[in-house]
């Protein structure tokens, strides 16, 4: 499988963002995408999940099911968490997983491996923001998507789920996926990396 970006432009509030961006991403491969702020990084991942309309240019998915939108080839994970105060993380994932559909792992397992079994059945709302990063992680091993969208992943994560984090991405990467990350500092599992222009 492999992702194709070819002359992409983003215009936001009459502004050009960036413009001729192409580039192409393969099964395993892991990009990590910096830049100064407003250069674009996070607009970028929004195009490629089908969140934004790009001004011009194109973006396909290559090697996969030709009646599957690239959209639905993806997991979008943004900086905000997207989590509902009231339900707890079962219940979170539980939903995500009916909603994204093409099941992978059992919400429970997947708490698990990100170090929050024990909080299956506790209100969001008590979790840490370090937890709560480490559940909206948890959606990417829910269901079968061959991209990852990561808009700084390892936002409030220590340094021992952000090691956890970088063995979730490694195993990903060795079954095939793809992981496209916008990011401020390294990310110990890009294999490349690629740098917007844009104003601090």
């Amino acid at each position: 499988m492999r992702l194709v970006i070819d002359g992409l432009a983003s215009i936001r509030s009459g502004r050009p963002v960036f413009s001729g961006l192409g580039l192409a991403l393969e099964a395993g491969e892991a990009l990590a995408i910096m830049g100064s702020n407003g250069a674009g990084k996070s607009s970028l991942l929004r195009i490629v999940a089908g969140l934004l309309p790009a001004s011009e240019g194109s973006l396909r998915i290559e090697g996969g099911d030709a009646d599957t939108p690239l959209a639905e080839e993806a997991h979008y994970l943004g900086h905000r968490d997207a989590l509902k105060p009231a339900l707890t993380p079962l219940e979170t994932l539980t939903f995500w997983q009916s909603l994204l559909g093409r099941p992978l792992e059992a919400p429970q397992k997947a708490l698990e491996r990100v170090g929050l079994g024990h909080t299956a059945h506790l209100p969001s709302a008590y979790l840490s923001a370090g937890q709560r990063r480490r559940l909206a992680l948890a959606r990417l091993l829910i269901a079968h998507r061959p991209l990852w969208l990561l808009d700084e992943p390892t936002s409030a994560l220590d340094a021992a789920s952000e090691a956890m984090f970088n063995g979730l991405v490694v195993a990903h990467l060795a079954s095939g996926g793809m992981v496209m990350a916008a990011t401020h500092a390294p990310l110990g599992f890009a294999s490349r990396i690629f740098t917007l222009g844009g104003r601090s």
